[in-house]
């Protein structure tokens, strides 16, 4: 096994009326002034927002608000947030929302702790060196956001969608009551699900000698998601399933399933941040709609490893030799993407590419030749248009 580090330092308040604990929270902290972050109007329609104002005005907390934070969020907002907390003094970030608004709320604390363009740090041009404190009170279950050191943003200028990663912006605290997020559409859940096996998958499929438990907890915890998303497409207001949903996600991208392997691969990642730049796609779905293509094209650099998630996740009984049960493996991936109504290819996604177009997410991807992707097979920018050329298909 690889040595590792293994750091999760935010509080978790999970369960039913959790949100009430809002004011109370964020008091801890000593803040003099909060920016309340969300995304569209379902935080108001439900009256989730109104019920976190009260929390804090109960525990005589300064507030201002910034909404209208989208999928895929935007740097010209994290640009206003960063404006609007400079001149209103603001102290403490409070997300509302998914790992969009999350994702949004962690570059503007990077921005108002920091001089010069916030872009930067997503450019790997420099590092940050501070971050405004974040809580989270969630209300999608998917990028793990919450508990995570990521943050990923969408530059309009070429619509170049980059991340950035550092410990600075690990959530404070995240609130988390599965009720939240028995409201969304069934797309958008399943797409959460989808996001949150992700995740796992980057980090187990590798070429490290993975420790036994890692991989363990790994496909336990890629079963519970498959189990509990067919569970939600018929009842999509189970607590329960909407609960093991939830704390999957944070699990998934916290680190626990990453300890003693060699950081993962990330490709699939990676291809899918150009589709999301470029068609503004949502990411679980798109992560779905290239995983099969991905997979086909470099499992013969890790067929052995396929095997064991074939075997281990996917209930596959091992047949012939390693790289065919590793097939089926991805076969059966792609056949419950299907069962949960999500895409398995680009035009299943709604989108078809133009050859121009695929040879523009390629470059984007390699960052101008610049860069090569993954561990299972080290891709360069040609490999990268040839498994976008695969998902059209």
């Amino acid at each position: 096994m690889n040595q590792f580090q293994y750091y999760t330092p935010t509080k978790v308040v999970f369960g039913k009326g959790t949100e009430e604990n809002t004011g109370a929270l964020v008091q801890k902290y000593g803040c003099k002034k909060v920016l309340v972050h969300y995304g569209g109007g379902s935080v108001k329609r439900s009256g989730l927002l109104d019920r976190i104002y009260q929390s804090l005005d109960e525990a005589g907390i300064a507030y201002v608000s910034l909404g209208k934070v989208v999928p895929n969020p935007h740097l010209s907002l994290v640009y206003e947030g960063i404006e609007l907390c400079k001149r209103e003094g603001v102290d403490f970030i409070l997300a509302v929302g998914g790992g969009s608004v999350i994702d949004s709320a962690k570059a503007i604390g990077y921005g108002v702790t920091n001089e010069g363009d916030v872009w930067d740090f997503y450019e790997k041009k420099r590092n940050a060196s501070a971050c405004l404190p974040v809580g989270v009170i969630l209300t999608i279950a998917a990028a793990g956001s919450e508990m995570s050191d990521s943050s990923v943003i969408t530059n309009e200028d070429g619509w170049v969608k980059r991340g950035y990663s550092s410990n600075y912006c690990r959530p404070k605290f995240a609130i988390m009551n599965p009720e939240l997020t028995m409201t969304l559409p069934q797309y958008q859940t399943m797409s959460g699900c989808v996001d949150i096996m992700m995740h796992t998958m980057e980090r187990y499929l590798n070429h490290a000698d993975n420790m036994e438990l890692t991989d363990g907890i790994s496909e336990h915890l890629l079963r519970t998601v498959m189990k509990n998303a067919k569970i939600l497409l018929n009842d999509p207001e189970n607590y329960d399933a909407r609960a093991e949903v939830m704390w999957a996600g944070s699990l998934s991208h916290n680190g626990l399933t990453g300890c003693g392997t060699d950081g993962g691969d990330w490709a699939s990642h990676q291809l899918e941040h150009e589709l999301g730049g470029m068609f503004d796609v949502a990411h679980g779905a798109g992560l779905a709609a290239i995983w099969g293509s991905w997979a086909r094209y470099v499992v013969d650099a890790g067929a052995e490893r396929f095997a064991q998630f074939a075997v281990n996740v996917m209930g596959v009984k091992a047949a012939g030799d390693g790289m065919q049960t590793a097939l089926l493996g991805i076969e059966a991936m792609e056949d419950f993407y299907r069962f949960i109504h999500m895409p398995v290819s680009m035009k299943e996604l709604g989108i078809e590419p133009t050859e121009e177009q695929m040879k523009e997410l390629a470059r984007k991807c390699s960052f101008w030749g610049r860069r090569t992707i993954g561990c299972v097979k080290v891709l360069e920018e040609e490999d990268m248009y040839q498994i976008y050329k695969k998902a059209c298909n």
